[in-house]
């Protein structure tokens, strides 16, 4: 059977995605796969600074569009530019992947760019029991109404999961550069991803205020985990990872813990943070973005819920690495109901199942 990238016929599929983090790092199973299926990368049209790391240096993506997240379109030169490419992709496919309150925005733009509309597909919201990922995959096998399935048939082979690009070089060389000038180099990683968007944002006060944030762990918690892995693993550099506005509460937790195994990394960019990842022991994360990023580098995860379902979002490995993720419903709706036990012993469970060549891998 001839392959749409041994003609013409090849096509760069457009996929728009106004999400977060995590949002963007699953999405790359979709472009794998349209990749595959339309003979050519995909050019992705995404809102936030994470999207262009995330994307780097990845054969599934031809460009990267970055819309501002809060102003108009019509306000800034990039959704200009953005308007002008889509009205001359004609007839590339445009999947767009917003059911939520940005496929408001995302009709605007399309509206705006005067596209075919039978070149687009809507992702519909599946229930909570069908993983994101799998609705993407199963997304992707649509067919725009102008273009035949029977010239575009979807790939044999579906993709496992997401994958982020392993061109990392520049940033590995800069990662190890930096471990060494922290006095760090040698020592196996553990990283600790204790915040989420909600311990972040410019309402994280609010969020604190009306108890709004089912994503919390107490202190006590964290500080009484990391003393447990010490004792259990004592040569290894327990690493707190977050963004510039959670620095205090890493700083607060790394004090509270009283060991100097435990190190507080607020502001990390985002490509040295993945090339952190490969050299990751294990993780353990808060439902949040950074768990899929280590999940995608398979890095060995432990992830907490909150009031989100772990059949829908538990992060995927495309390796196969072991992901364990406790609480969400039905079980619990908030983290603070996850014993620290809990937590410790899955985090064994991940340490003990590694093989002793990738231990001594992550220290050197």
């Amino acid at each position: 059977m001839t392959r749409p990238s041994d003609c013409a016929g090849a096509l760069s599929p457009i996929v728009i995605r106004l999400g977060a983090l995590g949002d963007m790092i699953n999405l790359t199973a979709l472009l794998q796969l349209l990749h595959r299926r339309f003979g050519r990368p995909c050019v992705v049209i995404g809102a936030g600074p994470w999207c262009e790391p995330v994307y780097r240096g990845s054969p599934d993506v031809e460009k990267t569009w970055v819309l501002d997240r809060h102003w108009p379109l019509l306000l800034t030169a990039t959704g200009w530019r953005v308007r002008s490419a889509l009205r001359r992709s004609h007839p590339a496919p445009i999947y767009v992947c917003d059911y939520d309150k940005q496929r408001t925005r995302v009709e605007r733009l399309l509206t705006l760019s005067g596209v075919d509309r039978g070149r687009c597909l809507f992702l519909a919201r599946s229930g909570d029991e069908e993983h994101y990922v799998d609705s993407l995959l199963r997304f992707g096998r649509q067919t725009p109404a102008v273009l035949g399935a029977e010239r575009y048939p979807p790939p044999p082979a579906t993709p496992s999961g997401p994958r982020l690009s392993r061109d990392l070089e520049p940033d590995r060389t800069e990662l190890q550069a930096w471990i060494a000038a922290q006095g760090w180099s040698g020592r196996p990683l553990i990283l600790v991803q204790p915040g989420n968007r909600r311990t972040m944002g410019t309402q994280r006060r609010r969020h604190a205020r009306l108890a709004r944030d089912d994503k919390t762990w107490p202190a006590e918690n964290w500080i009484e985990l990391f003393q447990r892995i010490h004792a259990r693993m004592p040569q290894a550099l327990i690493i707190l990872c977050g963004v510039a506005a959670e620095e205090p509460m890493l700083q607060q937790l790394r004090a509270g813990a009283g060991l100097p195994a435990v190190v507080a990394v607020a502001a990390v960019p985002l490509r040295r943070f993945f090339a952190l990842c490969e050299r990751a022991h294990s993780m353990i994360s808060i439902d949040t973005g950074p768990a899929h990023a280590a999940a995608a580098l398979d890095v060995p995860l432990v992830v907490m819920f909150g009031g989100e379902r772990q059949s829908r979002w538990l992060p995927r490995s495309a390796a196969g690495t072991p992901v364990i993720g406790l609480g969400g419903p039905p079980i619990s709706s908030h983290v603070r109901q996850i014993a620290v036990d809990a937590v410790f012993e899955a985090w064994c469970s991940l340490a003990a199942a590694q093989p002793l060549q990738q231990a001594a891998r992550a220290a050197t």
